[in-house]
């Protein structure tokens, strides 16, 4: 192999800096001063073209003859004029592509009739007929070439002079050439391939750009240098998603994704459109059609109060129950920031779906018998969820008093309100830290299921009452995944309690969807359990979280990783494991994610004496009476924090 010869790289080095700096100069110069030099630059294109169209027809160069200098003048103000009213000078040039070569061809199409009819039909003294024909097409060529250099010196070549980002497509369908194009027009990212499952595609480019085989997953990532993978396969189910995800963690590469072709408004896809893998797309399963009728049957046209509407669950109850055409929402929160926006959500839904319904919000505590019956009395609904009650586990074991007072006084306020004033259905949001709970909460919403069974049980009443249970929801206020985010945000270290604690996840809106639908099927006294899908181990979702953002784990097997994971031990009454079921069976209801339980319980005339004796010992501010009348109304609860094993 010859020498190489480095003679001509310094020249090349000061040439690029020279472009460079003058591209740096443009940018940030005046628009008006940007639009002038444009002209300029055309107005020179004009005239080279004249001359070029001249010495082609001749043989010979032609440059200053009377004829030249005659079109030259006549092509200048034909030009200009056709530019201008054709909103050439309007574009954005350095993001000049195919829509903007197309006015391009508009307008020297427009040109080329003017210059036919003067220079070709009537004829000019010295000018060759054909001459008219050849200058659109070589003006053309010009102006389109001076466009496409620029926006090479002020886009390509700008943004390779900064910190560029290897990127790879996963989707060489429409999203994915949108995205591509997108991309073209953004610095700071050079796209250097395209992941598609579709053998035929294998082997093959787009504007030179290479589609890689699923099979050259890693190969590619390694070979290309790729940080950043972009999924641009929005309408890929999220089992497949998951799989997906999976496996670009090894990669340790940061991977962003479209949201559903439901989420991009105009149907148009740009990088703007790209999001963060959330936990939600891989712990979330595709969602089944609900039952319309379950759906309609308690909420269409009556009344509907949620208690705790401010919450995680009770506002997505109040979004969806709105678009189910209820007459009247009640909305009770007794946080006033809460409430506020819960009710101008559901205010703007109402508005968006043309429904008629009239929005109440209620600033109030249902633990305060006087204000749960002052409400109940005035809006006599059909159909109570109440999913007010305090759930943060290491805060109510820290606030025994308070936790137990607002969460059995509150169901039993509201249950024996909801008898009394007629109301047809009332459903308890539940949770499956009420199973065997080791902790204050979990036994505090285990009395509250007690209530509502003792006066299903009952029969003095027509309510029909019934419990929905169901584990943590992902994006709530008590939920790990947004801890786990500021801990990596931080760089560290992300906090597990212990490396064999597992939980069951389910989004918000799919558990509000079920809890509707299970109220509907009640018949009185039914414990009804969310299919939760598969339990997952927190240590795992740690991991899961740290590479989806682009950085590795550091442990033993990578100490130069990017974030440490802790053990910090359980806290009081925390278990390793949650569970659905205390002793009865899940028997399978008319959906396939609500299952229904009939579990053991107290006599109404057993539990009311209890319940009064929980309220006279939080008055005299006596917690431990509390926790031991606690372990007498629940026999599976062990409030020495041991963990179910």
């Amino acid at each position: 192999m010859p020498p190489k010869d480095t003679t001509t790289e310094p020249l090349a080095a000061v040439a690029q800096d020279v472009l460079l700096a003058l591209s740096r100069t443009l940018l940030r110069a005046d628009r008006r001063l940007k639009r002038a030099i444009v002209l300029a630059t055309d107005m020179v294109a004009c005239a080279l073209a004249v001359i070029l169209s001249f010495s082609i027809r001749l043989g010979y160069w032609q440059v200053l003859s009377e004829p030249v200098l005659i079109m030259i003048g006549v092509e200048l103000v034909l030009f200009i004029t056709v530019f201008v009213v054709s909103g050439i000078y309007s574009n954005l040039f350095r993001f000049h592509g195919a829509r903007g070569l197309g006015q391009l061809v508009a307008a020297c199409v427009a040109l080329g009739f003017p210059t036919v009819a003067v220079f070709g039909l009537i004829g000019v003294s010295g000018v060759p007929r054909t001459v008219s024909i050849l200058f659109p097409l070589i003006f053309f060529a010009l102006v389109a070439a001076s466009r496409m250099a620029a926006r090479f010196i002020l886009v390509d070549m700008m943004g390779r002079s900064g910190v560029e980002r290897r990127v790879l497509i996963y989707g060489a369908g429409s999203a994915g050439l949108q995205l591509a194009t997108s991309l073209a027009h953004e610095t700071g990212y050079r796209l250097q391939g395209y992941l598609d499952d579709n053998p035929q595609l294998a082997g093959s480019r787009i504007e030179g750009v290479p589609i890689y085989r699923l099979s050259e997953l890693e190969w590619a990532i390694a070979e290309r240098g790729v940080e950043i993978v972009f999924l641009a396969m929005p309408s890929l189910p999220r089992a497949e998603r998951a799989a997906i995800v999976e496996r670009l963690q090894a990669s340790n590469v940061h991977v962003l994704t479209l949201p559903g072709l439901g989420e991009i408004v105009d149907g148009k896809v740009s990088v703007s459109d790209l999001r963060e893998i959330e936990v939600t797309d891989l712990l979330s399963r595709d969602p089944v059609a609900p039952d319309r009728e379950l759906l309609r049957g308690t909420i269409e046209g009556k009344v509907v109060l949620v208690t705790g509407a401010g919450g995680s669950i009770g506002s997505e109850l109040a979004r969806q129950i709105v678009g189910l055409r209820p007459e009247r929402l009640v909305l009770v929160e007794m946080s006033e920031a809460a409430l506020y926006t819960v009710d101008q959500e559901a205010r703007a839904i109402a508005r968006e779906l043309g429904v008629a319904t009239e929005i109440v919000p209620e600033l109030a505590s249902v633990e305060k018998k006087s204000s749960t019956r002052r409400i109940f009395e005035r809006y006599r609904p059909h159909t109570v969820y109440h999913a007010a009650a305090y759930k943060h586990v290491p805060m109510v074991e820290a606030n025994v008093i308070s936790g137990v007072s607002n969460n059995v006084r509150a169901t039993h306020n509201c249950a024996i309100a909801a008898c009394e004033t007629g109301v047809e259905r009332m459903i308890l949001i539940s949770t499956d830290k009420a199973v065997r709970p080791t902790n204050v909460m979990g036994a505090s919403k285990r009395v509250c299921e007690l209530v509502l069974q003792a006066l299903a049980r009952d029969g003095t009443y027509s309510t029909v009452f019934s419990m929905v249970r169901f584990g943590n929801v992902l994006g709530s206020s008590g939920s790990v995944v947004p801890r786990f985010k500021q801990q990596i945000a931080a760089g560290g270290p992300v906090e597990v309690t212990h490396r064999d604690i597992t939980r069951y996840f389910m989004t918000i809106p799919e558990a509000a969807e079920l809890v509707i639908q299970a109220g509907a099927m009640a018949e009185g006294g039914e414990v009804y359990l969310l299919d939760m899908g598969e339990p997952v181990r927190i240590m795992d979702l740690a991991r899961t979280m740290i590479r989806l953002s682009g950085r590795s784990v550091r442990d033993e097997e990578n100490p130069g990783g990017d974030v440490a994971i802790i053990e910090t031990g359980l806290r009081p009454g925390e278990k390793l494991y949650e569970e659905l079921l205390i002793d009865a069976e899940a028997l399978p209801t008319a959906h396939q994610r609500i299952f229904r339980a009939t579990e053991e319980h107290i006599e109404w005339a057993v539990l009311e004496p209890q319940l009064d004796a929980l309220d006279r010992f939080a008055w005299d501010g006596d917690s431990a009476a509390i926790r031991a009348l606690l372990r007498d109304l629940v026999p599976g609860f062990r409030p020495d924090g041991s963990p179910s094993q």
